[in-house]
């Protein structure tokens, strides 16, 4: 197990791709501090700490419950108070907590004019600034140690129209901070980079699917049979934890599927999946007898993909 003996913290960590980090991290032995507001299954939502701590402990990890609502500063300071106090050390966190979801469904065929205030805070607050907190925590940490990695979830609606507009200022707000983040703590041997998961299978997209399928997300057809599950991208967390030349990727905003390519990691369930800067799956979308004929390691720059789409001149 590579990850024995590390002390690692999921934020959002009861349901949906925070509870498959924590159970990707549990099958290579790390300790796994997981928060979330739910401690015990609700008929509010699915998912709930414990059984996401029955799971993680079941792979072969050793996961902690820590009820924490991530818009209250006090209680992510009493968090991380309370790792200090337990290891003096704290190995990797991802920053995955997030409020938004009810929010942006209620509000994505809404002006953003005519959207109540709770659009901005709900995605901002607990999405945005409790990362900022949450990293601060764990910086502080780190820092002294001379090791760590910080991995905030981020997603392409950082680059692309998605859902509502304190969705898409919420992600790029992330990115940058990811990037300033890294560059100050690059001299500490500390890594802070984004991560990119494609379209998820968690519980709230699966149950959309009806919905989702009608539309079309940045002028692109939604399938979510070809969506990642939410194991995946703790499987590209576990490859960068295992990376030795990890430094070199601190402040970039990196997707799941080219980690998967580089690191040579598949899905759970067996598939592969291409990188949103792969041209094969760029034409599969409108031509998959075409797209069969294009090797998918051809991919477009990040630089290429940025100009294409960018607001600035």
């Amino acid at each position: 197990m590579s990850l024995h003996n590390k002390i690692c913290l999921v934020t959002g960590a009861s349901r949906g791709i925070g509870r498959g980090i924590a159970l990707a991290l549990g099958s290579e032995g790390a300790t796994v501090y997981i928060t979330g507001r739910t401690l015990e299954l609700s008929s509010k939502a699915p998912g709930s700490l414990n059984i996401t701590a029955e799971e993680v402990n079941a792979r072969g990890g050793v996961a902690i419950p820590v009820q924490c609502d991530h818009g209250v500063d006090e209680e992510i300071h009493r968090l991380f108070d309370k790792i200090k106090k337990d290891h003096g050390r704290i190995d990797l966190l991802v920053n995955n907590a997030f409020k938004g979801v009810g929010t942006i469904g209620k509000n994505t065929a809404i002006p953003f004019w005519e959207q109540e205030k709770e659009s901005w805070d709900d995605v901002i607050h607990v999405g945005l600034r409790c990362h900022f907190i949450a990293s601060q925590g764990a910086a502080k940490m780190m820092v002294t140690q001379k090791d760590g990695l910080i991995v905030n979830i981020s997603s392409a609606g950082a680059l692309f129209n998605f859902f509502t507009t304190p969705y898409g200022v919420g992600k790029a707000g992330l990115d940058k901070m990811s990037e300033m983040c890294g560059k100050e703590l690059k001299q500490h041997n500390v890594t802070c980079l984004s991560l990119w998961p494609g379209l998820v299978q968690t519980e709230a997209i699966v149950a959309s699917k009806e919905s989702l399928e009608k539309k079309k997300g940045a002028g692109v057809k939604i399938d979510v049979s070809k969506g990642e599950t939410v194991e995946y991208a703790g499987r590209a967390i576990v490859g960068l934890m295992n990376d030795k030349n990890l430094l070199a990727k601190t402040a970039k905003t990196i997707t799941t599927a080219d980690l998967g390519s580089e690191y040579g990691f598949i899905d759970v369930d067996g598939r592969t999946h291409h990188s949103m800067r792969c041209v094969k799956a760029g034409v599969a979308m409108k031509h998959p007898w075409l797209a069969a004929l294009i090797p998918a390691f051809i991919k477009v720059p990040w630089a290429w993909l940025v100009a294409m789409v960018h607001h600035y001149y």
